[in-house]
Formats: C-alpha cells, structure tokens, sequence
C-alpha cells in the first residue's frame, strides 16, 4: 500500500476521510490513491499567494500525469494513481478534469450565472465523483447521474459554508445574476455585510444545493446503494452541513459552520450498522472486511 496516500488522507482530516474510512480495505487502499492526488492538486493551488508560480506547478503537475499514463512517472503517488485507473478502468479524463477545475480559481473569481458555477462544481466535485463510481462497482448507469449531481451537491454546500474564507483570498463563487436579483453587491461579500438581502440570497442558494441532494438521491437506484455506502456517508455529513447553515439563518459571517468529529464518526457507523444488518444475509453483497481506521 501507498503510505504516502494514506497519509494525505489521514491527515485532512475531511468528510471524505470519515466517509471512507468503513470501506472494505481492498478499495479503501485505492480510495485513499484518489483523494491524496485530489488533494495534492488543490493544495497547489490554495498554499501560497504566487498565482504565476501556481501556474507552472500546475502545468508541472498535469505533464507529470501524461507521464504516468504513458508509464514514465518518476511520482510514487502518480504511479499508484494509473494503476488504480488502469484497475477500475477509471477514464482519465475526469484526471485532467479536476485538475482544469482547479486551475479556474488561479483566474476566474467571479461566476456570472449558476451555468458558470455549474460547470465548475462539475469540474472539481462531480469529476471525483465519477471516479470513485468506477472503484465502488454499479449495475446501472443512473449511477453517473447519482456522481454528477451529488458532486454538485457537495460543492455547492463547501461554498456556502465558506463563502467568508473565500471573500478573504478575493473570490466570490455565488453567482452575481443571483446577488444582483436579490440586492447583495460584491462589497456586501467581501465585507461580510450580514442583511436580510444576504440571508435571502443563502436562503436561494441553499433550496438550490438541496434540489441537487434531492437528484442525487433520486438517481441511486436499491440494488447500487449498497456499492455507494461511502458515497452515502459524504451525503449525510454535508445534508447535516447544509442544515446546519440554515438553522444559523444563514450567518456564515459569525462562525464557520462545522460538523465535528465525533458527529462524522458517529454517522459513518450509522450507515456501517444499517448496511451490516441489511445485506449480511444476501449473498454476494455483505460488506466484508470493514474496519475503521
């Protein structure tokens, strides 16, 4: 096994840690191959303020990935990634995808419309998505639909939670055909201007996030649930976030909205529990091997 991968995604500490933490250890090994290049990747873009320089450690690191492809990598991680590719025969597409998503925020600051917005929460969310789709295994296709829009989904609840943090690095992600519908300029944002202007336009944005959640969840058909446990786990962590932002009222000024540890932990083993006693007298699907970690 990777260490190094393991490490990375240890030490996030994110929902996506305490989402796949459960899964068997076969995939929880290749899991953890996924987000390390995932992270590896934003952690490029989000440390440090040379944007030029950014730039070429981007280009750097998306070079880099050809040469894996091809076999020529020198990057332990890089290599671990093409063979799990090469193993669940995940297109490496949605490689250069996420890695394209990631380069918007090096220049584009501001979304004029949710078309914008869409497309980048398809690019650095819903590309994970489809590639841990072709590591959990599926029967039926609806399976894509259930990656793309739960991707969006998620995306969507990270910018709402985060919308000070980002303010602060200078970029605004909620769509300034919806803040100028509901009077809220960018100054309002950078300033953190809590209006009821502002707690309409998050209202908006939240009933948007879910119809997303609601998509998802309408695309996973019974017999694929079981195969998206994790997938499940990440939906109930950020369905838990996006509550939580609106029982605030939508004041993501005052505090960052969180769920903690404890709570992560306690809703993976939910899941765990209640997929152990539904499908351990089916044969051919019991979740053997689960361990936390």
């Amino acid at each position: 096994m990777n260490v190094l991968a393991e490490d990375i995604t240890k030490s996030s500490n994110t929902s996506f840690y305490y989402s796949f933490s459960l899964l068997p250890r076969h995939k929880r090994e290749v899991i953890h191959a996924v987000y390390a290049f995932c992270r590896y990747t934003d952690d490029i873009v989000d440390e440090g303020p040379d944007d030029t320089r950014k730039v070429v450690l981007l280009r750097k690191w998306r070079m880099e990935l050809g040469k894996t492809i091809n076999g020529r990598s020198n990057s332990p991680l890089l290599n671990q990634l093409a063979t799990t590719a090469r193993r669940f025969n995940i297109p490496v597409d949605h490689f250069y995808e996420l890695i394209r998503g990631m380069e918007l925020d090096l220049w584009k600051k501001r979304y004029e419309n949710f078309d914008e917005l869409r497309e980048y929460c398809y690019l650095v969310a819903s590309s994970v998505g489809l590639m841990c789709r072709q590591i959990f295994g599926y029967k039926n296709e609806s399976t894509r639909d259930y990656a793309i829009n739960l991707g969006i989904a998620l995306q969507l609840t990270n910018i709402l939670r985060d919308v000070k943090d980002d303010a602060k690095r200078g970029r605004i992600y909620l769509p300034l055909e919806d803040m100028k519908r509901f009077g809220v300029t960018e100054d309002d944002i950078l300033q953190n201007n809590y209006t009821q202007n502002f707690v309409d336009l998050m209202r908006y944005e939240c009933n948007r996030a879910c119809e997303y959640f609601d998509l998802a969840r309408n695309a996973l058909k019974n017999e694929d649930k079981h195969y998206f446990f994790a997938a499940r786990v990440m939906w109930s962590i950020y369905a838990h976030t996006l509550r939580r932002i609106e029982h605030s009222n939508y004041n993501v000024f005052a505090r960052r909205i969180a769920i903690s540890k404890p709570l992560k932990l306690l809703i993976a083993i939910r899941y765990w529990l209640s997929h152990q006693i539904r499908y351990s007298h089916e044969p051919g699907t019991a979740l053997h091997g689960l361990s936390i970690i």
